[in-house]
């Protein structure tokens, strides 16, 4: 088959679960004898026309000059040229800024639109761009001959409001099996004696809820933020309110993902806010890496955690957490997420159930 990706900054991954996926499916793609190309913006660090086999197409992204919107016009450049290609099929990976470009796509092609969350119900977004989105989600399930969803919630959603049938294929993780603990000493903690987040700092992810309850907590262990604080308004707000909490450490975007594993695996506890959405890379990720999860109290996070994780919404309830819990005392909740990560969620099964459904896909059109 000839594919081709949409909808990421590119790869290798710089950026988040898109691309990770990305990178991951598009060279096992490659190495099963098909052929692949993944669009990059202009502004990715990787300039070579090849990874591992698989084509890089580099399009205009114009971010610096134009911000946000700038994400409309690198979407178009990337949707424009695959007209310009006979390709059997065209994965894009979410729609906010593409699906308004849905009747430029190439026709001989088949459509599959991996749906992510609900971007409309994000907080960070304006009444009007929420109904933006609404209206971009809407056009991306009309023009796609197939939707992927990424977790039942987000299938039963698609069911209810668009009589649309999907298929759901999760994110997937690689059980991380080497740890060193030497990676630690770049970040200034030492085992099990620190606790830790990772999300795009984004209201949503209910980080100032979390941080709200790590700063009244009696335990003063460090707290390291991972994710961006330089690139929005709310980063630069929590940096700013948090600054007289010496252990609450900002470090930035850590895109290393071995220094990433080592972080997680030796953390004590590991918190995930993330509430809007379907299956979070980031938590599976965790939960490969033996780390003991505090994750937010919704619907998305019980459907892959269950019962092996603690569960917070208040600050209150983090502060308890943060008080009481200690890795070492809760084996049993992280043995079984790594056996989930291991039967249900491996990249090799993931992987492999979207090859299947292009392939079934192929056939129907």
């Amino acid at each position: 088959m000839k594919i081709a990706i949409l909808g990421t900054r590119g790869i290798p991954n710089y950026h988040g679960g898109f691309e990770q996926f990305a990178e991951f499916f598009a060279v096992f793609l490659v190495e099963k004898g098909h052929d692949v190309t993944v669009y990059n913006s202009s502004q990715h660090p990787h300039k070579e026309s090849y990874f591992k086999g698989v084509k890089i197409k580099h399009c205009l992204d114009p971010e610096k000059t134009l911000g946000t919107p700038a994400q409309f016009v690198y979407d178009l450049m990337c949707i424009l040229d695959t007209r310009k290609n006979n390709f059997d099929i065209i994965l894009q990976l979410g729609y906010t800024s593409s699906s308004v470009w849905h009747w430029f796509l190439p026709k001989n092609a088949v459509i599959i639109t991996n749906m992510d969350g609900l971007e409309w119900k994000r907080s960070k977004y304006s009444r009007k761009v929420q109904t933006f989105l609404k209206y971009a989600e809407k056009l991306a399930v009309k023009s796609s001959h197939h939707l992927v969803a990424d977790s039942i919630g987000i299938q039963a959603y698609l069911t209810d409001t668009y009589q649309k049938q999907s298929t759901y294929i999760a994110y997937g993780a690689h059980v991380f099996k080497t740890p060193d603990s030497t990676v630690l000493k770049a970040y200034n903690v030492a085992p099990y004696n620190y606790n830790m987040l990772v999300a795009r700092l984004e209201p949503e992810n209910n980080i100032e809820t979390i941080l709200d309850g790590i700063s009244q907590a009696n335990s003063k262990q460090t707290f390291l933020v991972v994710g961006k604080h330089d690139v929005n308004k709310f980063g630069a707000y929590l940096k700013e309110k948090y600054q007289d909490y010496p252990h609450i450490k900002f470090i930035g975007g850590v895109y290393n993902l071995a220094h990433l594993n080592n972080l997680r695996y030796f953390s004590n506890l590991y918190f995930h806010g993330h509430s809007v959405g379907g299956t979070n890379p980031s938590l599976l990720e965790a939960m490969a890496s033996n780390a003991l999860i505090i994750a937010h109290n919704n619907v998305f996070n019980k459907a892959i955690l269950a019962e092996d994780a603690y569960y917070f919404k208040t600050p209150e309830e983090v502060v308890f957490f943060a008080n009481s819990l200690n890795k070492l005392n809760n084996k049993t909740l992280i043995t079984n997420n790594v056996n989930k990560i291991a039967t249900k969620f491996n990249w090799e099964k993931i992987n492999q159930a979207y090859l299947r459904l292009f392939e079934s896909v192929l056939t129907k059109y």
